[in-house]
């Protein structure tokens, strides 16, 4: 008789170091300087957001003075942050 064992998981660390890698966030804060519109082209341009993700995030800026617009590994946030503060917009990655 070909009795079938229970498949089990082997553990690996796989989902600790992905969950360690992607826990950087891209944060844009408010300037008096730029208007929606540029900032809702540059979060789409640069941040691949859709148009109403970018128009929400420009809303929470103006009246939060900042929002997270992006959460990944340091890695891929890095291009972004620099080709947002080429455009004059004021971000940070927080760890």
């Amino acid at each position: 008789m070909n009795e079938q064992k229970p498949y089990v998981s082997p553990e690996t660390n796989e989902d600790v170091d992905t969950l360690e890698d992607s826990g950087c966030t891209l944060v844009l804060y408010n300037d008096d300087v730029h208007s929606f519109d540029y900032v809702i082209k540059a979060l789409v341009d640069i941040c691949r957001h859709t148009e109403e993700q970018a128009e929400q995030c420009a809303i929470i800026v103006h009246c939060h003075g900042k929002c997270a617009v992006k959460h990944g590994a340091y890695s891929d946030l890095l291009p972004m942050h620099s080709a947002l503060l080429d455009k004059q917009l004021t971000t940070e990655i927080q760890e």
